[in-house]
């Protein structure tokens, strides 16, 4: 697994005192990689190098995550992403976000329209979804365990969650998300995330975002997942949804080579598409 390394890996300052760690590589138009939950930017090993062969390629670290800073005050996700691509010139970009990195792509596509140009949703969240009773118990555990401060326990219980039960068949998948999580610092777990959401949940607004998009979603993955996939084809004017044989929630891992020729051929399509404004 590709940890950036001093050579390939930067730091965005914040005007708030926090700071977001990034790479790039390539050239063409801009594509921004968004990790999942607990996860950081090395998830998207399996797409770094085939993407940036015909695109200009950025990952960065969520708040909390990786290499970026922890959350210390008010801050945003669609904020700091937006800083980001503007500090790169990168607008308008292609989004790809799985799981959280999907919500927060669908955020960004929400309130800065004219800041993308495509949208690759993989198994992806979403604001305003209700989460079943399952899910609901399964993460009320991470964060009772994590409350005494036990982030080490609180971290056993998403490694071994259910959600990446397909992955943890593949032991070199398994492998890299146990380096992943346990380099989590589990703080979201823990504290009041001072994170701010948009003022109306993006589903309540999703047949207004007009953005051709791509759904992916893992044949393997929760219920909750499947039911977000379906509702957001059915409710956004231009997304169409592709299923991932025998994949699970962490569909570019288990099966990079399907979602690589997905996401490009995708990506392709829609090369040089106007946006509209904001």
């Amino acid at each position: 697994m590709i940890q950036p390394d001093s050579s390939e890996s930067r730091r965005l300052e914040r005007n708030d005192g926090g700071w977001l760690r990034y790479a790039t590589v390539g050239a063409g138009e801009p594509v921004v990689f968004i990790h999942g939950f607990g996860l950081d930017c090395a998830m998207w090993d399996p797409q770094w190098r085939a993407f940036a062969e015909h695109h200009r390629v950025i990952r960065y670290d969520l708040r909390g995550y990786g290499g970026s800073s922890l959350p210390q005050r008010r801050y945003s996700h669609v904020d700091d992403l937006l800083a980001l691509i503007d500090f790169l010139g990168a607008q308008p970009a292609h989004l790809v976000g799985l799981s959280l990195g999907g919500r927060v792509a669908l955020r960004v596509a929400a309130e800065r329209p004219g800041a993308v140009r495509s949208l690759t949703l993989a198994d992806p969240a979403l604001d305003g979804h209700t989460w079943s009773a399952d899910w609901l118990q399964r993460w009320r555990k991470m964060t009772e365990a994590a409350k005494p401060g036990d982030f080490a326990a609180a971290k056993k219980l998403w490694r071994e969650h259910l959600l990446f039960e397909p992955a943890n068949k593949h032991p070199k998948v398994a492998a890299a998300l146990r380096v992943m999580i346990d380099r989590y610092s589990g703080w979201h777990l823990g504290h009041p995330d001072p994170g701010t959401a948009p003022a109306r949940p993006v589903a309540e607004l999703l047949p207004s975002i007009s953005i051709p998009t791509l759904v992916l979603v893992g044949e393997l993955d929760l219920p909750d997942f499947q039911a977000i996939a379906r509702r957001l084809v059915q409710e956004m004017p231009q997304a169409e949804l592709r299923t991932l044989p025998g994949s699970g929630h962490m569909s570019n891992m288990e099966a990079p080579e399907i979602f690589n020729d997905l996401v490009l051929g995708f990506l392709q399509h829609h090369r040089g598409r106007p946006v509209g404004r904001d």
